[in-house]
């Protein structure tokens, strides 16, 4: 048996991950693991279920953290959350999804996370601070899930996260895995900007508090079928002024091919993308996120139609086929 060479034995990562299941931890240290070529081939035969983060399939082997703020990047607090991360893990590929999300609202930052979280390596750490509660009882919290683990305020931004029973929700109290003063003001920079660097360095989400079995979720906006009708709503404008319904793919496809869809006060025909609309028409797709969308060609739909988010929308099955047309207006 080939001798290891003392260079290989004590080469060790600090952004992979404890194999260890979550919860459960055995020690009270993040335990870095060995990254020769040996241990790495004896690690890939493994198949990891989803509470066992395998950081392999990370970004080049370096743990993935993304930031999702309504701080906007005019002032240095997106700046500060990243020194915050990088002073505790150098090697760590930083994304931002978006610091756009309108201030104080829980429920997009919810929205923009749902959607962009299923695009990462299932071991992305996501960091997301809405915070309108910073500095009072809300607790922190590391959420472990199918899609990744989600660090912020316990105030249901994660509610997209804690459906069914493969989740485990653990609160940030302990205080070595924070900065060492803490502002009532900036959590994001203090409390949970250096949790996820430390879990990204391998400690384990339960070892950053007791686990939390009551999460704060938000009421969600459904869509609802009854007889041939779908009743929904709008839950997000975008940048181009397309409105995103809470009516999924799957609901609209039950009604069969043809559907009507009504909303504020005008009944839109279902086409297949932009381009099928004649330029400034309005019209119904189902978008990139397997929503229903509405949509203006070249324009926005959101001020043609006088919509925006809560605004009902209706799809109903009509009784015959209908032609779709190459252009409409």
């Amino acid at each position: 048996m080939p001798r290891r060479s003392r260079r290989s034995a004590a080469t060790w990562s600090t952004t992979r991950a404890s194999s260890t299941r979550w919860p459960g931890p055995t020690s009270t240290r993040e335990r870095p693991r060995p990254t020769s070529k040996r241990s790495r081939r004896r690690r890939s035969g493994r198949r990891s279920p989803w509470w066992r983060t395998s950081w392999s399939t990370a970004i080049g082997d370096v743990a993935v953290i993304t930031l999702t703020t309504d701080f906007g990047t005019r002032d240095t607090y997106v700046a500060e959350m990243k020194a915050a991360i990088l002073a505790i893990a150098r090697d760590i590929h930083l994304v931002d999804i978006t610091h756009e999300i309108a201030p104080h609202d829980v429920l997009e930052g919810a929205l923009a996370l749902e959607a962009a979280a299923p695009s990462f390596p299932a071991d992305t750490i996501h960091v997301a601070v809405v915070d309108p509660g910073v500095g009072t009882a809300r607790r922190g919290l590391a959420v472990a899930a199918r899609e990744g683990v989600f660090i912020g305020p316990d105030n249901g931004l994660f509610t997209p996260f804690l459906r069914g029973a493969r989740w485990s929700a653990f609160e940030l109290s302990e205080r070595e895995f924070r900065r060492p003063a803490v502002s009532r003001t900036f959590h994001g920079r203090d409390v949970f900007a250096p949790a996820a660097a430390h879990v990204a360095r391998g400690l384990e989400p339960a070892r950053l508090g007791p686990p939390v079995a009551d999460p704060v979720r938000l009421p969600w906006p459904e869509a609802h079928e009854a007889r041939g009708t779908i009743r929904g709503a709008v839950v997000h404008v975008d940048r181009f002024g397309n409105l995103v319904t809470s009516v999924g793919a799957e609901a609209l496809s039950s009604l069969g091919p043809s559907v009507s869809v009504r909303v504020a006060g005008r009944a839109l025909r279902l086409v297949g993308t932009y381009g099928d609309l004649s330029r400034g028409g309005a019209g119904a797709l189902v978008g990139s996120h397997n929503r229903l969308e509405i949509a203006v060609n070249a324009g926005s739909a959101a001020a043609v139609l006088g919509a925006r988010r809560g605004t009902p929308v209706v799809v109903s099955r009509t009784s015959a086929p209908a032609r779709r047309a190459r252009r409409q207006s």
